[in-house]
């Protein structure tokens, strides 16, 4: 197993768990305790984890893995969400896509469309994360529109004063939400409060709000509101959410997806 395949999974067990103990960690990884010692004193010097004798904890109460470590988790399920929610995209239609590895692979599934290969422009995208804007730019057939902003590392999502400005001046058809939590009664919410705030004006300025969101995100909360449930139009998220959660939406107004 590579350095960079066993730093992601100690920090998915991380964060599943809250804790782990060094000889708990090389069993599953089936490495040495010494090798897991040694990724735990790395890992804490970028301080993505707090070193503890014997182990490791979760770095701050409301801890964030970073993008590039989240990937792998619930890939499939994403695949799926981000067909279903491309689906809904009409050609020439102007489109917002936040920040996340769901809305990622939505901008994945938009740029294999058949529909979607040529047009002038066959949809406009309007993004503040910054992997979304690299992956898309080499499609001539997208005009692709970044925020400014200072960028934030954890999500590769542009922030601040100089996005908002950006966002004040323009409309979007509908606005792709990708969330870390999402709760009929407490809303669509982040980890980050100056990431809410560029996605809920993203939100502000759409016609539609579609959230996309795995069902591990279902009737969670997080410490930054983004927008109240009402303030969304449709969830898009896979068929694993609990029935009773997804009723609460439905009587919410929202129109639920389950892929």
């Amino acid at each position: 197993m590579s350095r960079d395949a066993r730093w992601k999974a100690l920090l998915e067990l991380l964060v599943e768990r809250g804790r782990l103990d060094v000889e708990e960690a090389a069993a599953d990884l089936e490495v040495s305790a010494a090798t897991i010692r040694r990724d735990f004193d790395q890992l804490a010097e970028q301080q993505m984890l707090v070193r503890t004798r014997g182990g490791a904890v979760v770095h701050g109460v409301s801890y964030e893995l970073p993008l590039r470590y989240k990937t792998a988790r619930h890939a499939s399920e994403k695949q799926r969400i981000a067909k279903a929610v491309a689906d809904l995209i009409a050609p020439g239609e102007a489109v917002g896509l936040t920040g996340g590895t769901t809305t990622t692979e939505v901008a994945r599934a938009l740029a294999v469309r058949s529909d979607l290969a040529s047009g002038s422009p066959a949809l406009t995208i309007v993004t503040n994360a910054l992997n979304i804007a690299n992956e898309l730019a080499v499609r001539p057939q997208f005009k692709i529109v970044v925020t400014g902003g200072v960028a934030r590392p954890q999500s590769y999502e542009l922030i601040g004063p100089l996005a908002d400005g950006v966002l004040a001046q323009i409309t979007i058809d509908v606005a792709v939400l990708g969330v870390v939590a999402f709760d009929a009664t407490h809303g669509a919410a982040a980890h980050d409060e100056a990431e809410a705030a560029i996605n809920r004006l993203l939100c502000e300025r759409a016609e539609r709000v579609i959230v996309a969101a795995d069902s591990s995100k279902l009737g969670q909360r997080a410490f930054a509101r983004i927008c109240a449930a009402d303030a969304v139009d449709t969830l898009v998220t896979d068929s694993a959410g609990a029935p009773d959660t997804v009723r609460r939406f439905e009587e919410a107004g929202l129109t639920v997806v389950a892929v």
